[in-house]
């Protein structure tokens, strides 16, 4: 059974900004540095573009976790979709949606549909336990986004008091 995780983040920033801090990889591993992450590219560039792959390596739930996703569409600064190429879920879409709300404001949207093997047990866990900790994963994603986006933003030269 799919399942659909959405978090929704305000953030004091230009859209192109937040945008390209979401594809950048080590920016995603420092936002889960407490679960180890480590992000190997295929391309070995540190900012995924379309078709590139990228391996996370982490400590989740316990368990290492081993998951590779490629940039499937790219539509700089608004939109964004990686898919699991091979890794725990049966499914894992993630799509990333950036809406300004004006010059200096994104609302930045990450949308991830799972679903998990094994069936009906498989579907019974996703909804008591994966779900929800992956819900955290990207709240506490956002949040790292969200600060680091801002602090730069606030030192650019020119954008503001």
């Amino acid at each position: 059974m799919p399942g659909v995780v959405e978090v929704v983040t305000l953030i004091d920033a230009p859209a192109a900004l937040v945008f390209d801090l979401e594809l950048d990889v080590d920016v995603h591993a420092a936002s889960l540095a407490g679960s180890g992450e480590r992000a190997t590219t295929s391309s070995g560039r540190r900012t995924l573009g379309l078709g590139d792959e990228v391996t996370f390596r982490a400590r989740h739930l316990g368990l290492p976790w081993h998951l590779t996703s490629r940039v499937t569409a790219h539509e700089r600064p608004h939109r964004f979709v990686d898919e699991q190429v091979r890794g725990p879920f049966r499914v894992l879409h993630h799509e990333h949606l950036f809406t300004g709300l004006g010059p200096d404001r994104t609302r930045m949207t990450d949308r991830l549909d799972v679903t998990a093997p094994a069936g009906v047990l498989g579907a019974v866990v996703a909804r008591a336990v994966l779900r929800p900790y992956l819900r955290g994963l990207l709240r506490r994603r956002a949040a790292h986004v969200k600060r680091t986006a801002e602090a730069l933003h606030r030192s650019a030269p020119g954008s503001g008091p």
